[in-house]
């Protein structure tokens, strides 16, 4: 582009006149004066002068390089971005409104921002969770991995992989602690995997779902008598009625008999033994 070097001109009075001196003329209407100067002279020169056009930004005619586009003429330097004035020339360029921007400036004022790092989105972009996302910034708000084929779980307006969502907020199973993903047993205020509601001791499963709950924990009724210490030490089952308690154990009455003669004994009447009970008889022939 051809810039013109500013001129001074003098002022000039009227033939005969004595007024003062005229003001210097505008830098437009010297713009103008130049032209027209310049297109005198080629007519007298034989060359004839068509304006290519009336510029889009200043309306004066066009008579050198001229820019065509948005439907209009301009000067090459009058073809500039809206926004920061720079000339556009050979570089890209967005139209709004019937107004030229840079793409700097395009970006910059119109583009939709991404919700991470607040820059503009200048190509693809991701639409989750009512904002906009560079690509490469939507990913796991816990592990950074970006989201594969099955998507993304949502969760305070934060976007996470299905692994930590289910690890930071489903409901973790009472047995092994793991998150609850499919199918459940509610029981004794929690949930389980339906493969842990087992006794806490023999790892069993509950016929008919019956079991029996202590210090939290469900139990067969083997275990959970022997918890509670109500298993008949003579033959090792619960004991739901009447019992005797001897040498710091629990018997069924009809169990707790002489470990020679195996005569049922009465609490009161026994003789005690390398921690097993005789009767009276039994104990004078065998140790006395």
């Amino acid at each position: 582009t051809c810039h013109l070097l500013p001129m001074q001109f003098m002022a000039q009075g009227k033939a005969g006149g004595s007024s003062p001196p005229s003001a210097p003329p505008k830098p437009g209407s010297q713009l103008d004066s130049m032209l027209g100067s310049l297109r005198s002279g080629l007519n007298k020169l034989g060359v004839a002068t068509v304006a290519k056009g009336v510029c889009g930004a200043c309306k004066k005619p066009i008579a050198g390089q001229v820019v065509k586009t948005m439907g209009k003429t301009w000067h090459p330097e009058h073809f500039v971005c809206t926004h920061c004035q720079e000339e556009i020339g050979s570089r890209n360029f967005f139209e709004r409104n019937g107004q030229p921007y840079c793409e700097k400036d395009y970006h910059n004022l119109f583009s939709p921002r991404c919700y991470y790092c607040n820059g503009p989105s200048l190509d693809k972009v991701v639409k989750a969770l009512d904002r906009t996302w560079h690509p490469e910034h939507f990913f796991c708000a816990q592990c950074g991995a970006f989201f594969g084929p099955e998507g993304f779980h949502e969760k305070d307006g934060k976007a996470y992989c299905r692994k930590d969502y289910f690890d930071m907020f489903a409901p973790k199973c009472g047995g092994c602690a793991r998150a609850i993903l499919e199918n459940y047993i509610s029981a004794l205020n929690t949930l389980w995997h339906p493969e842990c509601f087992v006794c806490r001791e023999c790892f069993t499963p509950f016929i008919n779902g019956s079991f029996f709950e202590h210090d939290g924990q469900p139990y067969c009724e083997v275990h959970y008598h022997e918890r509670r210490g109500s298993l008949c030490s003579g033959c090792q089952k619960p004991i739901t009625g009447r019992c005797i308690t001897a040498m710091a154990k629990k018997f069924h009455p009809e169990h707790f008999v002489c470990a020679f003669c195996l005569k049922q004994l009465n609490k009161g009447t026994f003789k005690e033994q390398n921690d097993k009970p005789y009767c009276q008889n039994c104990f004078l022939k065998l140790f006395c």
